[in-house]
């Protein structure tokens, strides 16, 4: 939120949110919510800049709680995805019941995507299933371009790994985002 707002005063935001991974236990405090309103009145952002990243651990834990914050949640315009998506507690119920706006392919699926069968066919699924859903789907930890063709093709939304870079420090991704907008902003995701 800090780097949220101070992009927004210097006006150089150059992606239009950043995505934040929650915890199980930062999720459950009993203020979540009421903090998380604070923290975006206290750095003055608006809900939409932020993304937070669940993973499904989070999800079957105290189900009503849980519900009601991912209500609350978007109802506040921040966005919802699902982490590490088909690693965990996969239910279809998630994505049927919940405000659900993300799912990101976790990347033990995309790792061997050129070489095996059954994980082209679990990617293909999800992505199919995300679009019928009207979801969003990103993959993670693409590392080569032939995984990147077969994830275009297959009509993926977006993509995060060392195909496009590897980590690097605030000023250096701000100087590449500049001179590489145009390639880049398809696919950057920020990680804190």
């Amino acid at each position: 939120c800090r780097q949220i707002s101070s992009w927004n005063t210097h006006k150089k935001q150059p992606i239009s949110f950043i995505s934040v991974n929650m915890s199980v236990r930062q999720f459950q405090q009993k203020n979540f919510i009421s903090e998380m309103q604070r923290i975006m009145l206290s750095h003055n952002i608006q809900p939409q800049q932020l993304e937070l990243e669940l993973t499904e651990s989070i999800l079957i834990h105290n189900t009503d709680d849980t519900k009601r914050k991912l209500f609350e949640l978007r109802e506040m315009g921040i966005r919802l995805a699902i982490d590490d998506f088909g690693t965990g507690y996969s239910s279809l119920q998630y994505l049927k019941n919940l405000p659900i706006d993300v799912i990101k392919i976790d990347q033990s699926f995309i790792n061997d995507i050129t070489l095996d069968v059954n994980d082209r066919a679990i990617v293909q699924t999800i992505i199919s299933l995300a679009k019928n859903l009207n979801l969003w789907v990103v993959a993670e930890g693409v590392v080569n371009q032939e995984q990147y063709e077969f994830l275009k093709k297959k009509d993926c939304d977006s993509y995060q790994g060392y195909y496009y870079s590897k980590p690097m420090p605030m000023a250096e991704l701000l100087s590449v985002i500049e001179h590489k907008k145009n390639e880049l902003l398809a696919g950057i995701n920020i990680k804190y």
